[in-house]
C-alpha cells in the first residue's frame, strides 16, 4: 500500500491537487494507494494528539493509521518558510515513536511559488524522516513556480514536471 500525504492543512491546496494527480498516476500502474489530507486533521491535534495523549485522539488515530498501514509514503510538501509545514511536523511528531513510519520508504515532492521547489524543506524533511529510519528515495522531484502550471482542475500544464513524476513513480514502485 502506498499513502500519499497532501503536507498541509490548507484547504483546496496545490498539495492536494498534487497528490490527486499523484494517485492518478499510481492508479495508472495498478498501485494499490491511499489518500492522506492533513486538511482533515482535528483542529485540536497539537493539544490533544501529541506527547502524554499519543494514541488518545480518534480523529488524529484514524489519519495516523493511513500512514502505519502503508509500506511506502509520498509526502506531496509545500515550501512554508523556507521550510516545509509546521502542520506536518506536528503530524509526524504525534506517531508513535519510535514505530510510526520507522522501516517504511518515502517519496518527496516540493512544490514552491519561487524558483527553488522547496529545495530546503525536502532537505529538512528528508533528514527528519531519516532520523526515524524512514528510507528516502534519491529521486526528489522539485515543483518550483507552481503556480503558472498547476491548474485549479488539478491539471498541471508542463511536460518536464508530468515526466518528473511520473519517472519518480517509477522508481517508488521499485524501491
Amino acid at each position: 500500500m502506498i499513502t500519499v500525504i497532501a503536507g498541509t492543512n490548507r484547504a483546496n491546496s496545490r498539495a492536494r491537487r498534487i497528490a490527486d494527480l499523484y494517485l492518478g498516476l499510481l492508479r495508472n500502474e495498478n498501485a494499490e494507494c491511499q489518500l492522506l489530507d492533513l486538511a482533515l486533521l482535528p483542529d485540536d491535534v497539537s493539544v490533544s494528539a501529541l506527547y502524554g495523549n499519543v494514541g488518545n485522539h480518534d480523529g488524529f488515530n484514524e489519519l495516523a493509521s493511513l500512514a502505519s498501514e502503508a509500506d511506502k509514503l509520498v509526502l506531496v510538501v509545500p515550501e512554508y518558510n523556507c521550510s516545509y509545514p509546521g502542520v506536518l511536523k506536528t503530524f509526524i511528531d504525534g506517531l508513535p515513536y519510535p514505530g510510526g513510519i520507522r522501516g517504511k520508504k518515502a517519496a518527496l515532492i516540493g512544490l514552491s511559488s519561487g524558483g527553488q521547489g522547496g529545495l530546503l524543506a525536502l532537505s529538512h524533511l528528508s533528514d527528519v524522516l531519516m532520523y526515524l529510519g524512514t528510507a528516502v528515495l534519491p529521486a526528489r522531484v522539485r515543483l518550483p513556480f507552481i503556480d503558472k502550471y498547476l491548474k485549479e482542475d488539478g491539471t498541471l500544464d508542463h511536460p518536464l514536471y508530468q515526466q518528473l513524476l511520473h519517472e519518480q513513480v517509477e522508481q517508488l514502485l521499485v524501491f
